[in-house]
């Protein structure tokens, strides 16, 4: 159920819908993202800035039946979210009506796909928003990865939409309490951006960086 028991979030309660694929990637990057603000660009986010920005100028053919539209932006009431999809194509289905166009939504991401659902998850936001929108239903999207240069497809299923739900609460209820989750290092601390500032090495568990730098400057 979302959070507070509300089933409609107000404008002032939306939160990016990035904020998902930080939470399911790492809570602790997620809140010191959303919470703390704190950003730092290394060469992998570089890459992928540079891959979003040359995608939303536009530039790919569409083929027969297909349109495509750049930098959508979304919006879901129910999930508590806003943001962009780098594109959304509407496929023409001629077999179930002479006029239907069913959204088909594009995430670009550098880097190779992922056996973890970060990524899916992001596009299923982006799914159920177009959903809600659009008053239509959505059951499938693409993953287009920069290095591989091809897609992975991806189905909205229900697991899948379960998992973007409870995401999407658990990143609203994380960002109400306003707390940081402890740091605990692990493989993925290698291509986080936020290596500097998490400092998994030195923090130990405390709750926020700058718990961790208010003690140390009691020990001076």
């Amino acid at each position: 159920m979302p959070i507070g028991g509300k089933e409609i979030f107000t404008d002032e309660d939306l939160l990016p819908i990035s904020a998902l694929q930080h939470y399911a990637f790492c809570p602790r990057q997620c809140a010191l993202i959303h919470i703390e603000r704190v950003w730092h660009e290394n060469f992998f986010t570089a890459q992928g800035r540079n891959l979003h920005e040359r995608v939303d100028k536009g530039g790919e053919r569409p083929g027969a039946n297909i349109k495509v539209e750049y930098a959508v932006q979304l919006r879901s009431y129910k999930l508590g979210l806003y943001g962009k999809a780098d594109v959304v194509e509407f496929h023409l289905k001629k077999d179930e009506c002479p006029d239907l166009w069913v959204p088909y939504p594009v995430e670009y991401k550098r880097g190779h796909p992922k056996k973890d659902d970060w990524d899916r998850i992001q596009l299923c936001a982006q799914a159920m928003c177009l959903e809600e929108q659009l008053n239509t239903k959505v059951e499938y999207g693409a993953l287009f990865y920069g290095t591989l240069r091809r897609r992975e497809r991806v189905q909205f299923d229900s697991v899948l939409r379960e998992i973007t739900q409870k995401t999407a609460y658990a990143v609203h209820e994380l960002i109400r309490k306003g707390r940081i989750p402890r740091a605990e290092k692990g493989k993925r601390c290698r291509s986080c951006s936020l290596m500097e500032a998490c400092m998994p090495d030195l923090v130990h568990g405390q709750s926020s960086v700058k718990a961790y730098i208010n003690t140390f400057l009691e020990t001076l």
